[in-house]
């Protein structure tokens, strides 16, 4: 409390000097018209009770202006006499400014901070949201590839020596896929607690789209050594702010999303565009599309595959943080149908201002 008052002190002060100073200069050369004084004095009193707060540093303005223009400029000089006509005007009219100016900045920074409270629980209120679609769609899709390694390990460990080669391997095979899906999820994990640990925001730094997507294709395909991919980018260079890391793991899971999901064995296509505000990523797969009744429901963390064969279930989860990274850049992330598959389209913000 202390610090507030004298901060408003302090801006009292740094407005009036320079008011004052103003108003020696004013009279210095225009001393004909000295009456001028007073809105120099009445400019000062409307800012410093736009930039204080309660009505004591308006009301001390008022008094301090009055006292100059009566001391400092008006005849005769350096000597007080608030007997002279107008002057109980003057003051009246310098505290009805105050008071109505006081009065108008109060209310105004009063429905400030009720707008910055409401929305400070509206972001609460959508973190609390995701933080319950994760934990629904981790308690969902951790169970199928963990009960797949438990399974498969007791499987091998039961049964070691009445196996075959061939059974081995696959047992090994799929504890093997179901290792790397985890892996994936606790990336996208730590990708959004990266996110909601810094308010939602994002460090941003220009980086070259085609580096950044070339890194994504080549540790899926690590993961996935079967999937292809067809890249498009413009023959321009692109560059744009972005945090790599995060949008390298909205790639990597739009495309897994795309070569899983879609029971398809053509290439999955990826493609880059510019607009004057917008750069464009979209993924096209041609499989079994999505679901017309669940494209609503399909980035809050809730959606899933429908089919009992999808060893991978879980789409949603990895959409859901797709969204919270997109939207966290700047951008906006939709999905639809086309005539053979589905088509993920993201935009990201060619600019900081964005």
């Amino acid at each position: 409390m202390k610090k507030i008052l004298s901060n408003n002190w302090m801006i009292t002060c740094l407005i009036l000097i320079p008011a004052t100073m103003l108003s020696f200069l004013f009279f210095r050369f225009v001393p004909e018209n000295s009456a001028n004084i007073a809105l120099i004095y009445i400019l000062a009193l409307i800012i410093i009770s736009l930039c204080t707060s309660g009505y004591r540093y308006g009301i001390f303005t008022a008094l301090f202006s009055v006292v100059c223009i009566n001391y400092f400029f008006t005849y005769p000089y350096f000597d007080l006499n608030f007997t002279l006509t107008g002057y109980p005007i003057t003051f009246i009219g310098m505290l009805v400014i105050t008071l109505l100016t006081t009065t108008v900045t109060s209310r105004l920074k009063k429905q400030i901070a009720i707008n910055a409270e409401r929305e400070k629980e509206m972001e609460e209120a959508e973190r609390e949201k995701l933080r319950a679609n994760l934990l629904r769609a981790v308690s969902h899709d951790l169970r199928t590839p963990l009960t797949g390694i438990i399974g498969a390990s007791a499987s091998y460990l039961d049964a070691e020596d009445s196996l075959s080669s061939q059974e081995k391997r696959e047992l090994l095979q799929n504890i093997n896929d179901d290792s790397h899906w985890l892996l994936n999820m606790v990336e996208n994990l730590l990708s959004v607690t990266r996110i909601q640990t810094n308010d939602r925001k994002v460090h941003k730094s220009p980086e070259v789209v085609e580096e950044v997507v070339s890194e994504a294709v080549l540790r899926l395909q690590k993961r996935i050594p079967d999937a292809r991919f067809e890249v498009h980018v413009p023959d321009d260079f692109l560059m744009i702010p972005m945090d790599a890391t995060l949008i390298e793991q909205v790639l990597i899971n739009l495309l897994e999303n795309a070569v899983v999901h879609s029971d398809s064995h053509l290439p999955t296509v990826l493609t880059i565009s510019q607009s004057d505000l917008f750069t464009t990523f979209e993924v096209k797969d041609f499989g079994r599309g999505i679901d017309e009744n669940r494209i609503d429901s399909l980035f809050l963390g809730t959606y899933s595959s429908g089919d009992s064969s999808d060893i991978h279930k879980g789409m949603g989860i990895g959409l859901s943080i797709c969204r919270t990274i997109v939207e966290a850049h700047g951008g906006e992330i939709t999905a639809r149908n086309h005539e053979h598959g589905a088509v993920f389209t993201f935009t990201l913000p060619n600019s900081e201002e964005n």
